[in-house]
Parts: structure tokens; C-alpha cells; sequence
């Protein structure tokens, strides 16, 4: 089933994610909604609050990259209560998007390599340390699992610039090909 996206502005993008269990209901199913949900939208990554579900849950599929990225060859992963160790290497820019932030794409700084602690689907446990462009989609859907957005790792004046933008996608005043989610109206 394809989920709809939460859009930028809601709140739900800000909350912390828990960690889950083995028994969490329904988590085949949801893995699988995730995947296609992503695949749909034309994304390389997703984590579970774009979906509206704040649990330490995201899925990344670097072989869009290929072409320019070797290491993204068969990089195909479920990432469960993941935990970042160390992030170290050069700062490099890359020009970043969202799903849940449609038409906007900005540099962002990340380091090149990162260590982290995940589960997979099956909850083996794993501790690997990733590079390139791996790693820089692996901090992006992070991200997300600690309530924060690329829009806020860029410079403050790029953010004032687009801030017309971010409001449009906060009241919905956008036009995308995938159903998203957006923060509830304001009463007066």
C-alpha cells in the first residue's frame, strides 16, 4: 500500500522516534509499504515519520547513484533503531531533497563517512561503518528518526530565501504526483 508523505510543517516531522521491537505490529507489512511507498514517490531513502509513524525505521536504495557513485551498487537496506557512533572524514557538499519537502533542493555539508548500529528486517544486529554517498543518505533519513530536516543544516540567509516556498508546502499549496500529509489548519 502507498503511504502518504508528511509534509514539511507538520509537526509530527519533529518528534523524536522510539525504538521498536521485534513484535511491533504489523512491521512485515509496513516494511513493505515503506519500500513501495518510497519507490513510488521516487525516492532513494524514507524514513517511518514521513509516513506518520514515529519509530526508528528507515529504508534506503542507493542504486539510483550508481551511475556516478560506485559504492551505491546493490546498497539496498532496512535500517531498524539505528544509532549513529561517529561521523568523521571531509565535510562534503551535496545538493539534498526530500520527499516530505517536495521541489526544494539545497547544498548541505555532511561528513563522508559514518559508523552506526542498526537492526534489519529480521533484527540481526549490525555495526558497520558506511562512505560516500551511502552514508550521506544514511545521516539524511537519520535525520529524520531525531525530528530534524536538511532545511535546517543550510545557511541561515538560504533559508530566508526560501521561506516563501516552505509556507506553501506547509498550507499545501503545492502540486505533487504522490498524497502527502499536511500539518492541520490553525483555527482562528
Amino acid at each position: 500500500m502507498i503511504l502518504p508523505i508528511v509534509a514539511y510543517g507538520h509537526p509530527n516531522l519533529r518528534k523524536v522516534s522510539v525504538d521498536i521491537t521485534p513484535e511491533y505490529p504489523g512491521l512485515e507489512q509496513f516494511i513493505d509499504d515503506m519500500w513501495e511507498s518510497m519507490y513510488y514517490s521516487i525516492g532513494v531513502g524514507l524514513a517511518a515519520p514521513q509516513v506518520n509513524r514515529q519509530i526508528r525505521l528507515f529504508v534506503i536504495d542507493a542504486n539510483p547513484y550508481l551511475k556516478t557513485y560506485p559504492e551505491a551498487e546493490g546498497f539496498k537496506k532496512i535500517f531498524i533503531n539505528a544509532r549513529i557512533i561517529e561521523r568523521r572524514g571531509e565535510l562534503w557538499q551535496y545538493n539534498e531533497g526530500c520527499l516530505s519537502i517536495p521541489d526544494v533542493h539545497e547544498d548541505v555539508s555532511r561528513p563522508a563517512e559514518v559508523h552506526i548500529t542498526y537492526y534489519d528486517e529480521n533484527f540481526t544486529f549490525h555495526d558497520e561503518w558506511f562512505s560516500g554517498i551511502n552514508a550521506r543518505i544514511i545521516q539524511h533519513e537519520y535525520d529524520h528518526l531525531d525530528g530534524f530536516l536538511f532545511v535546517d543544516k543550510i545557511h541561515a540567509l538560504r533559508k530566508i530565501m526560501l521561506k516563501r516556498k516552505l509556507l506553501d508546502i506547509s498550507k499545501g499549496d503545492i502540486d505533487v504526483a504522490y498524497k502527502m500529509i499536511f500539518a492541520p489548519k490553525k483555527r482562528k
